[in-house]
């Protein structure tokens, strides 16, 4: 089947009818006091998006500007191809990546490069836009949680690199893994991982930790390629999931759907995460669909769905392509890419109770972004790092180096240091 260019795959390591709204039951005392253990030292960075799995790090003392060349690599190793980002946490800097023939969780030490272990966890994944893992492992104690481009959950002894358990979720689901390769960065909620498969009947699904058992499913239609997030809503906590259909807000425990959204977006390419502003759900998706600010409101035992705002079309304030945006202060700093996966790339400020515009710089190009310091880190697809004050004021740049090649990743901020990977090499970047 001939079709026009599809969404960029230059993913996060970088969305029926939906259901009727369900009652909501009591979340178990036990699920809600075991999240927490997820939320590990601020100065880490065990997982997708950060220790809060929102882009954001308390970290402080870091650089204010440049020196000439930019900032000091400390260590940079040979790496394979993928999209994978990399999570540190315990001394340990771990990622995925295709060699010729496999695909591959690495454990790298986070102070010298040096490789503890490496471990396959399949067949090299091979994709038209682009070849490689998508998805960024997850650290969690001594466990390292890992879904690979063709949909195998894997669980990894984070000392020896050991397996513990492997799922091939996909297969037992007997679904296949999206078209641009299963995306889906896992998700610890109490003692449950969390990953979009993608399944007619099980979108969503939830394994235990210890043994890869499949504990429910939820939802229907495509995963998408975004990643599930968690959420207090309205005072409930619950797992908050965009995927090829539309957002999803599930209890914990059980999956049961506490309400849903419709929100789809050509090719499926709903990609960048559901964003926590204020209590409501901030969606937002490429190929000029645009933007929505949803209020979540309990009403008489149940969820209520409404927009606060939207902005969608061509006109859109803010479409991201594949990166998730950052809410700082009341107000949204994000990727607003034009057209259908094209190369015109703004970095915007807007509104977030709003969704009115506040600044562009117009042509930035594509790339991602973190919050450290009171200052956007971005990595580019040109290979750059980029520092950027906050500031609702306008754009206000303070650095800009060319320290790696080509990169798909967003940077990993741990204990002051920079971690970042391109499709030859990973790098630790000296940030204070």
């Amino acid at each position: 089947m001939s079709r026009p260019r599809p969404c960029s795959l230059n993913w996060q390591l970088c969305a029926l009818a939906v259901p009727s709204f369900l009652t909501i039951s009591l979340l178990t005392t036990g699920l809600i006091a075991s999240s927490a253990a997820i939320h590990a030292a601020d100065t880490q960075w065990p997982q997708f998006l950060g220790p809060n799995r929102d882009g954001k790090t308390s970290q402080s003392g870091l650089i204010d500007s440049f020196a000439d060349g930019g900032p000091k690599v400390r260590w940079s190793v040979p790496g394979g191809v993928g999209m994978s980002a990399v999570a540190v946490d315990q001394g340990q800097a771990v990622t995925m990546w295709n060699t010729e023939n496999e695909q591959q969780l690495v454990s790298l030490d986070s102070a010298t490069g040096k490789l503890n272990w490496s471990v396959a966890l399949g067949p090299a994944y091979k994709n038209a836009q682009g070849d490689g893992p998508r998805s960024t492992p997850l650290i969690d104690g001594d466990q390292v949680f890992a879904f690979t481009g063709n949909g195998l959950l894997a669980c990894v002894d984070l000392q020896t690199g050991n397996i513990i358990w492997r799922n091939d979720v996909v297969a037992q689901l007997q679904t296949k893994s999206a078209e641009y390769g299963m995306a889906s960065s896992p998700l610890k909620v109490g003692e449950l991982i969390v990953v979009h498969v993608g399944a007619a009947d099980a979108t969503i699904a939830a394994v235990d930790a210890a043994t890869g058992t499949i504990a429910w499913t939820a939802g229907q239609g495509a995963a998408g390629y975004s990643s599930p997030a968690r959420m207090k809503l309205d005072g409930v906590d619950q797992i908050v999931s965009l995927t090829a259909s539309g957002a999803w807000g599930l209890e914990p425990a059980t999956g049961n759907v506490l309400w849903s959204y419709p929100f789809k977006t050509p090719y499926d390419c709903n990609t960048a995460n559901p964003v926590n502003i204020d209590g409501g759900v901030f969606l937002s998706a490429g190929e000029n669909h645009g933007c929505v600010l949803l209020d979540i409101k309990k009403q008489d035992g149940a969820f209520k769905v409404t927009q606060r705002w939207a902005s969608v079309d061509t006109k859109s304030v803010m479409r991201n392509e594949w990166q998730t945006s950052i809410v700082v202060d009341g107000y949204l700093y994000g990727f607003d890419n034009v057209g259908s996966a094209g190369p015109t790339t703004h970095l915007s400020c807007i509104r977030a109770d709003t969704g009115d515009p506040v600044w562009q710089q117009t042509r930035f190009g594509k790339g991602n972004l973190v919050l450290a310091d009171g200052k956007l880190w971005i990595t580019t697809m040109k290979g750059e790092l980029v520092l950027v004050k906050v500031s609702a004021e306008s754009y206000q740049e303070l650095g800009r180096a060319q320290l790696f090649k080509k990169t798909r990743q967003s940077l990993s901020i741990a204990d002051g240091y920079g971690y970042i990977r391109d499709d030859q090499n990973v790098y630790c970047i000296e940030l204070k």
